[in-house]
């Protein structure tokens, strides 16, 4: 069993910028696949972001790109979404997400974590 734990959120102005955390906790390893999702009222959720632990192999939703950079620290088990450049557009729940294996479905989600980005 994986407990997963977003932080981050908060509101801010178009343009400027916020860092999501990620802390995964209960069963580990050194190969997650860990991702962020995010859902705005009345959308469906979304992919934003992935990351495959072993090697860093980023991915990124073409809305995301060149603004949304993702990460992770094996040390503290975390993992992080560094938006910058926010719009109005990026207001929404971020969810971050875990599985095991690259070709399955995300398995443990998060709380989420509510991202408000004003104009």
């Amino acid at each position: 069993q994986v407990q997963l734990v977003e932080s981050g959120g908060g509101l801010v102005q178009a343009g400027g910028s916020l860092r999501l955390s990620c802390a995964a906790s209960g069963r580990t390893s050194s190969s997650y696949v860990t991702g962020w999702f995010r859902q705005a009222p009345g959308k469906e959720r979304e992919f934003v972001a992935e990351i495959i632990w072993s090697g860093g192999v980023t991915s990124y939703a073409d809305s995301v790109k060149g603004r949304f950079t993702i990460s992770r620290d094996n040390t503290k088990n975390t993992m992080y979404l560094q938006m910058d450049g926010l719009k109005p557009e990026d207001t929404a729940v971020y969810y971050c997400a875990l599985k095991f294996t690259r070709t399955v479905p995300y398995r443990y989600w998060g709380q989420g974590t509510q991202v408000t980005v004003s104009s």
